[in-house]
């Protein structure tokens, strides 16, 4: 699958008080009326649970110069590191992504080792300022042009 070019993306929501989030390159947009999106967690992803239990989700879409959140939310910088959020109805959002998609869950559907979490799009916030994306391919992160 890595021929396959994606965005990239952080999945946040809310749990106990804390913002929590996780990347994601499995995202996309499934239908307009209702608006809905989808998300894939795998099984043995912490924020599996974490979703099914709060019934809501942000995708935060992520610019090209933020690959340091992606990896991250990924797991892979073991430093702490502090992270500032911007709430939105009950949503812990990423303020400097390209897009914001605020979420319920609408259904799920259990995919072999992972669950689509289908979400109905209660909100979307776009920056004003232009940007490009964050890309993913080959097992790299890219940019347009690049």
């Amino acid at each position: 699958m890595g021929k396959f070019a994606t965005g990239v993306t952080v999945v946040t929501t809310e749990f106990q008080g804390e913002a929590k989030g996780m990347t994601a390159n499995a995202f996309m947009s499934v239908s307009l009326d209702p608006k809905l999106v989808v998300v894939s967690i795998g099984h043995k992803a912490r924020m599996h649970d974490i979703v099914k239990q709060t019934g809501k989700f942000a995708v935060n879409i992520l610019r090209r110069d933020q690959e340091e959140l992606s990896r991250l939310f990924a797991g892979q910088l073991k430093e702490e590191r502090h992270v500032s959020f911007d709430w939105v109805n009950g949503h812990p959002i990423l303020p400097e992504a390209l897009a914001n998609i605020l979420c319920n869950v609408h259904s799920t559907y259990v995919a072999g080792d992972h669950t689509l979490y289908f979400g109905e799009v209660t909100d979307i916030l776009m920056k004003d300022e232009p940007g490009d994306p964050l890309l993913f391919f080959e097992g790299k992160y890219r940019s347009i042009g690049q």
